[in-house]
């Protein structure tokens, strides 16, 4: 289904309302092509685009991996440094723990992250195939599900009969609607779980660098000024990850900065705490 534009961009027929398309797209929804066509509403001429529109929307999928390794990383190996540094002075063991830790956890969380995005395609595909297999032995009960999903947005009597219709008479168009809205599952492409994979382990050996990079400069006698320089340093990416979400999802950007930087200190206060303890233990 094609609906040009106007070369200005907007909509101004009284019988659908003023404003962009994106204003008055529920009342073009309403009704059907050939309801369009007897009132003149797609005569506009085509446009002629040299390349596909895009839209700038942010990746779900990249972000969540990328908070998830960078946050992980930074607070796991933070906590090891400052558990191990207040336990002993021995810059050889802290590097040795702290590295130890790096591997370690960019591996597990890259793994993860590749296991658990396999397992969601895995179960996407399976249902997809359950819920295609009902379309089409029990079809008269997928179209009451459809209309059951769009009373709840609103659309009654023959709004609502016109566009199950619509939505029935294609399978593809009716699956991928069902899949969203009713079992709530988004699809997951093939190479999404090496993607995830890439940017988790990736992200995780970032983090857990940074509160690493000041004790790269200390010795013995000054591993106090280097715990102080990774907390700080520490602190202050946590922060920029916070409001890195919060620019581009919702939300404030002070919030969620200072919201990821408690978490983030919090956790790495307690490996102090057990270093200190532990320290203190003849």
């Amino acid at each position: 289904m094609f609906l040009p534009l106007p070369p200005s961009g907007k909509v101004r027929d009284s019988r659908l309302g003023r404003g962009s398309m994106a204003q008055v797209a529920p009342n073009l929804l309403a009704g059907s092509m050939t309801t369009w066509k007897k009132e003149g509403l797609v005569r506009w001429p085509r446009l002629n685009l040299k390349k596909p529109l895009k839209e700038p929307h942010s990746s779900h999928s990249f972000l969540s991996d990328f908070i998830l390794g960078s946050q992980d990383g930074l607070v796991n190996v933070l906590g090891i440094l400052l558990g191990i540094s207040a336990a002993t002075s021995d810059v050889r063991i802290i590097y040795v723990g702290a590295l130890a830790a790096l591997g370690a956890e960019s591996i597990s969380m890259g793994a993860v992250a590749y296991t658990s995005t396999v397992a969601r395609r895995r179960q996407y595909l399976k249902e997809s195939a359950r819920e295609e297999l009902e379309m089409k032995q029990v079809s008269a009960t997928e179209i009451d599900e459809v209309k059951n999903i769009l009373k709840g947005w609103g659309y009654e009597g023959e709004e609502l009969e016109t566009m199950a219709v619509h939505i029935s008479s294609n399978p593809k168009a009716m699956l991928e609607f069902m899949m969203s809205f009713e079992l709530k599952l988004a699809p997951v492409e093939k190479d999404e779980a090496r993607r995830s994979f890439s940017v988790v382990l990736a992200s995780t050996i970032f983090g857990s660098i940074i509160p690493l990079i000041p004790f790269l400069f200390v010795t013995a006698a000054t591993i106090a000024s280097g715990t102080i320089a990774s907390v700080v340093l520490s602190g202050a990416l946590l922060f920029f990850i916070g409001a890195y979400e919060a620019r581009i999802t919702v939300g404030s950007i002070w919030r969620s900065g200072l919201q990821m930087m408690i978490i983030g200190l919090s956790a790495g206060f307690a490996g102090y705490l057990i270093g200190h303890a532990i320290g203190a233990v003849p």
